[in-house]
């Protein structure tokens, strides 16, 4: 109990930060809806769909979702830095608050926040045409929640870690541009040569993008969207553990 309440307690006070701001939750949206006006027309003619009553929106949305939550989440950790810099963590070691609530607490900002940008998103795509099961829509955005705790969870471990926007900001960049179009969040990978087929396989977000798209065409039956849970919520369980650890450690 005394962990909820703490984690409850942080959760609020770095929401009621964040919203102080409330422009960087618009700017983080900038990218994906850049995609959607500018790229999207031009897939009505390339991508072919196939199930009834959805067009080419239905096939690219998804994947702007995955990215909007992987540059969402990933980049959090230079929060964290400047609150090394600050002597914030510091601070919280001579506090009686529970040692994993700060990480829980601005996980679950970051995951709200996430969920805030991605009804946007969503709305923004459903004004240019969108077609798409509301049923596969909420599950979707319900399997972003637990891919934004781990993501967020991740970059706060190697924010404690590295404690450098230096070190975290390339590692970062080679991490994700090589996940990113492995995932096939542009164009499905079916499209592509079987050896890129086989090397997206390694990516976890392959399978995300996969599970969305099935849930946007309604295809709920389909195992991408088993897959698709299962992952993302032992990928959140994996980080969250190794990021509760290292927060540990930063304030013991």
């Amino acid at each position: 109990m005394r962990l909820l309440s703490d984690t409850w307690l942080l959760f609020k006070s770095y929401l009621l930060s964040t919203l102080r701001q409330p422009v960087w939750i618009i700017v983080a949206l900038f990218t994906p809806i850049c995609y959607l006006l500018l790229f999207g027309p031009l897939l009505e003619k390339m991508l072919p769909v196939t199930s009834p009553g959805s067009n080419a929106l239905t096939i690219f949305t998804p994947g702007m979702l995955v990215m909007l939550g992987m540059f969402g989440s990933l980049f959090v950790g230079f929060s964290i830095i400047a609150d090394l810099r600050a002597g914030v963590v510091e601070r919280l070691r001579v506090t009686p608050v529970t040692r994993l609530a700060p990480l829980l607490g601005r996980a679950l900002r970051d995951a709200l926040i996430l969920m805030v940008q991605c009804v946007l998103l969503i709305v923004v795509a459903y004004l240019m045409g969108l077609k798409a099961d509301l049923g596969g829509v909420i599950l979707s955005l319900i399997l972003v929640v637990p891919m934004g705790i781990a993501l967020a969870s991740f970059s706060y471990a190697l924010g404690l870690l590295l404690k450098s926007e230096d070190a975290i900001a390339p590692l970062l960049n080679i991490l994700t541009t090589p996940l990113l179009l492995l995932s096939g969040i542009l164009l499905p990978l079916t499209l592509a040569p079987d050896w890129l087929q086989g090397a997206a396989k390694i990516s976890p977000f392959y399978y995300v993008v996969n599970a969305t798209r099935s849930l946007f065409t309604g295809d709920f039956s389909d195992s991408a969207v088993w897959i698709g849970f299962g992952l993302v919520v032992v990928l959140a369980a994996l980080c969250v553990y190794w990021a509760a650890s290292v927060f540990r450690r930063a304030t013991a």
